[in-house]
C-alpha cells in the first residue's frame, strides 16, 4: 500500500481556498449548466424516432456549444506541461537581504504551484524531446503572488527580448510544411544560430545532456535573469535564483529519448504524478547567488547579460529553503493549463535588474494571458487567485468573477473616502540613477559570445563531451543546406577546435583550420559545478524492473525487493504475461508489466530473480534479449540473483561483459552493491565498447 503524502497545517491554505471552486460529481444527479435536472442524456430531441432534431433542444445545444469551445489557445511556448501543488519553507530569516515575508519565518510554509514544460513543442508533443525545460513556481505568499518563471538551464539563447519572436519562429516547425515537431534539428534553427552568435553558450547547454532530464525531480531550475533583493533599509543587492534537486541532476541518454517518444510520450509527466501519488515527494533546495551592487563590474562578463551565468566557484550558491511537491492536480485544465505566470508578479523585497531580456518579458507575459485566457481577469481564476485580499479600482471585463460594491471605480475619489487607499508600506521599486541617450544599441560588455560557451565545454567530462558532439551531429545531420552545416562548424570552432573537428568528421564538413578557437579556450577555465558527473547520487526514486516468471525463488526475491524499497527504490515486477505469477514455494506476486507492455527504457535498472524454472521461462521469451541488451547499452545497472543465470542470459543477449564492470552484479549478497550501482545512475566504463 502506497504511503500518502504528508501534510502540514500551513501548507493546506491554498488547497482550502480551492475547495470553494471544486466540484465532485460522485453520486450527484445530472443537470444543465443552469442547474436544471436532466432526465435523458443520450438522444437529441427529434420529430419522430427517425425524424430531424429540433432546434428547441436547449440541452443538446448547451452541451454541444460547450464542447465546441472547450479548447483555448495553447501557449506559444511551453505548451507541453505538467504541474503539481506543494509548499516552500525557508531555512532561516533573510532579513539582512530582503523584506520578502515568505523568506523571514522558518516555521511558515508557503503554498506553491509548480509547472514544468518543454519549450518548442505543441501540447501533443512528447515529454522527452531534446529541449529546454520550463521550471515555473508560483508562491502564494501572504503579501501576494510571487512568480519565479525560469528554466532548467541558467542562460538563454538571446540577449534582448526584441529577438525573442525571431528565435521562436526559427525553432518552431518550419512554416511551409509545419515540420519538424518539438525539434531544433532543422535548417531555420541553425540558420538563426549562425547569424546570431550570442546563442553559442545556450546552444552548448541545449546540446548537452541537460536537455534530456531523467525526471522533473532530477532537474535543476534557474531564474535565468539577474534580479535584486532589497531589505527594509532600501539596501539592494543583485541576485540569481537556483533550484537544486535533492535527488541530484540526472539525464536520459539519446537512444532512450527516441524510444520513449513512442513507448511512453508522457514519461516525465507520468513520473511526477506517480511519485506524488506514492508519497515520494519531489524536493528541491532554493538557492541564491548574491552580489553587492558595488561588485557589478568586477567580472570579465556583464552580470546583466542573460547569456551568461555566474560561476558558482566565483559566487557560491547559498541554500535558503526547500520546495516540496506533495499534491497532484484535481483537473489538468483548470489548474495546469489555466495557471498564468508572469515574471512581473513580485512581492516587496524583490525587484528587477536592467537585463534587457527580462525587461521584455515584463510586457510579453501579460499580453499572452489576454489572448489565452480571454481577458484581463485571469488572476481571478481559482488557480491564480492570491491568498491575500485584492482591492483596487479595476472593474468589468470578460469573465469578471467578483462583485465589487460601491460607486467609486477610480482613484483619487472623495465619494468613497479615498478607498481603496495606497499603503505607506506597500511595494516600492528600488531607486537607482538612470541616465543615457535614447538608443537602439547593445552594450559593448555584451559582445563576448564565446568565452562562457568554452567554459561550459571545458567543464564537461569526456563522456559528456562525446554526447555533445553526437547531439550536434544528429541535429546538423538533419540540416539540408551543406553551407549552413559548415557555418555551424566554423562558428563553434570559436568555442573549441576539438568540438568543431568532432562535429565536422560526423557530418561531412571541413574541419576548422585552427587547432582551437579564437575565443581563447585557455582563458575560459572550467567550472566543476557545471558537470553532471559531480551531482548528488542516490537510489531514491529509481525504478527497477524485477524480471520474474513462474517458479521464481520467492523468498530470496522478496528479501531483495524489501531491501530495495528500504533504500527508496521502486521495484516493479515484469514477466512474460500480466496477472499473478507463482513462485517456487507457491506464493503469488502480481506482474505490473509484461514484455509486451513494457521496455527497459522505462526503468533505471534491471534485476533478474533467481529460480531455475523462472530463468528457463525468461530465456525462452524472445523479448528478453532485447530488454537486457538495451539496458546494457544504456549503461544501466543489471543484477542477477545467481552467477550462473548471469552468464547464461548475458550470452543469450549477446552481451560481452568486461571484468570489473560495476554495473553488472550477480550472486549472493547482491542487495547493497546493486543499490549502490543503481544510485550511480549510469556506468560509463562501457562507453568504449
Amino acid at each position: 500500500m502506497s504511503e500518502q503524502p504528508k501534510r502540514h497545517p500551513n501548507e493546506t491554505a491554498k488547497t482550502e481556498r480551492l475547495k470553494d471552486f471544486t466540484v465532485d460529481n460522485d453520486g450527484q444527479k445530472l443537470t444543465t449548466n443552469t442547474g436544471l435536472h436532466v432526465a435523458e442524456d443520450e438522444h437529441s430531441l427529434k420529430a419522430g424516432v427517425r425524424g430531424p432534431t429540433l432546434m428547441e433542444d436547449f440541452h443538446f445545444r448547451e452541451k454541444m456549444t460547450h464542447f465546441d469551445h472547450e479548447r483555448i489557445p495553447e501557449r506559444i511556448v511551453h505548451a507541453r506541461g505538467a504541474g503539481a501543488h506543494g509548499y516552500f519553507q525557508a531555512y532561516e530569516p533573510l532579513t539582512e537581504l530582503t523584506e520578502a515575508g515568505f523568506l523571514q519565518d522558518p516555521s511558515k510554509q508557503t503554498p506553491v504551484f509548480v509547472r514544468f514544460s518543454t519549450v518548442a513543442g505543441s501540447r501533443g508533443s512528447a515529454d522527452t524531446v531534446r529541449d529546454v525545460r520550463g521550471f515555473a513556481v508560483k508562491f502564494y505568499t501572504e503579501e501576494g503572488n510571487f512568480d519565479l518563471v525560469g528554466n532548467n538551464m541558467p542562460v538563454f539563447f538571446i540577449q534582448d527580448a526584441m529577438k525573442f519572436p525571431d528565435f521562436i519562429h526559427a525553432v518552431k516547425p518550419e512554416p511551409h510544411n509545419e515540420i519538424p515537431q518539438a525539434q531544433s534539428a532543422h535548417d531555420t534553427f541553425w540558420d538563426f544560430v549562425v547569424h546570431n552568435t550570442e546563442t553559442a553558450h545556450m546552444v552548448m547547454w541545449a546540446m548537452s545532456d541537460r536537455s534530456l532530464p531523467r525526471s522533473y525531480a532530477m532537474m535543476e531550475g534557474f531564474g535565468v535573469h539577474t534580479f535584486r533583493l532589497v531589505n527594509a533599509e532600501g539596501k539592494a543587492r543583485f541576485v540569481k535564483f537556483h533550484w537544486k534537486p535533492l535527488l541530484g541532476t540526472h539525464s536520459l541518454v539519446w537512444d532512450e529519448v527516441q524510444k520513449l517518444g513512442g513507448k511512453d510520450p508522457d514519461f516525465n509527466r507520468r513520473d511526477l504524478h506517480d511519485s506524488i501519488e506514492a508519497g515520494r515527494c519531489p524536493e528541491w533546495e532554493f538557492g541564491i547567488q548574491v552580489l553587492e551592487e558595488e561588485d557589478e563590474f568586477k567580472f570579465g562578463f556583464d552580470i546583466l547579460d542573460p547569456t551568461k551565468l555566474w560561476p558558482e566557484e566565483l559566487v557560491p550558491v547559498r541554500k535558503i529553503g526547500k520546495l516540496t511537491l506533495n499534491r497532484n492536480t484535481d483537473n489538468y485544465f483548470a489548474e495546469t493549463e489555466q495557471i498564468a505566470f508572469h515574471p512581473g508578479h513580485l512581492v516587496k523585497g524583490i525587484d528587477f535588474s536592467n537585463d534587457p531580456l527580462l525587461q521584455g518579458r515584463l510586457f510579453s507575459y501579460t499580453d499572452t494571458q489576454l489572448s489565452r485566457l480571454g481577458g484581463p481577469n485571469f488572476n481571478e481564476l481559482p488557480i491564480n487567485r492570491p491568498m491575500c485580499p485584492v482591492h483596487n479600482n479595476q472593474r468589468d471585463g470578460m469573465h469578471r468573477m467578483t462583485i465589487n460594491r460601491g460607486p467609486a471605480a477610480y482613484h483619487k475619489n472623495g465619494i468613497a473616502g479615498g478607498s481603496p487607499h495606497p499603503s505607506a508600506d506597500g511595494y516600492k521599486h528600488h531607486q537607482e540613477k538612470v541616465e543615457g541617450h535614447v538608443t537602439r544599441e547593445r552594450s559593448d560588455s555584451f559582445k563576448d559570445h564565446y568565452s562562457q560557451a568554452a567554459l561550459f565545454w571545458n567543464s564537461m567530462s569526456d563522456v559528456e563531451k562525446g554526447h555533445i558532439v553526437s547531439a550536434f551531429s544528429f541535429e546538423l545531420g538533419h540540416v539540408k543546406d551543406k553551407a549552413l552545416r559548415q557555418a555551424v562548424v566554423d562558428m563553434f570552432a570559436n568555442v573549441s577546435g576539438e568540438l568543431a573537428a568532432g562535429i565536422a568528421a560526423n557530418i561531412g564538413a571541413a574541419s576548422p583550420a585552427e587547432a582551437d578557437g579564437a575565443a581563447g579556450k585557455s582563458k575560459s577555465g572550467a567550472s566543476p559545478a557545471l558537470s553532471m558527473m559531480n551531482t548528488v547520487k542516490t537510489p531514491k526514486g529509481r525504478k527497477v524492473a524485477v524480471l520474474v516468471a513462474g517458479g521464481f525463488d520467492g523468498a530470496a526475491t522478496d528479501a531483495l525487493v524489501r531491501e530495495l524499497r528500504a533504500a527508496g527504490i521502486v521495484p516493479e515486477f515484469c514477466s512474460t504475461r500480466l496477472g499473478p505469477i507463482k513462485s517456487g514455494s507457491g506464493a503469488d506476486v502480481e506482474a505490473d508489466h509484461s514484455f509486451l507492455t513494457s521496455d527497459s527504457v522505462l526503468f533505471d535498472a534491471v534485476l533478474v530473480a533467481g529460480g531455475k524454472a523462472s530463468v528457463e521461462a525468461l530465456a525462452a521469451e524472445p523479448k528478453l534479449a532485447d530488454f537486457l541488451k538495451e539496458a546494457f547499452r544504456h549503461f544501466k545497472a543489471i543484477g542477477f540473483a545467481r552467477t550462473e543465470d548471469a552468464e547464461r542470459l548475458l550470452a543469450l543477449a549477446g552481451i560481452k561483459a568486461q571484468a570489473g564492470d560495476p554495473g553488472l552484479l550477480a550472486g549472493d549478497g547482491l542487495g547493497q552493491p546493486f543499490i549502490q550501482a543503481v544510485a550511480e545512475h549510469r556506468h560509463w566504463t562501457r562507453q568504449a565498447q
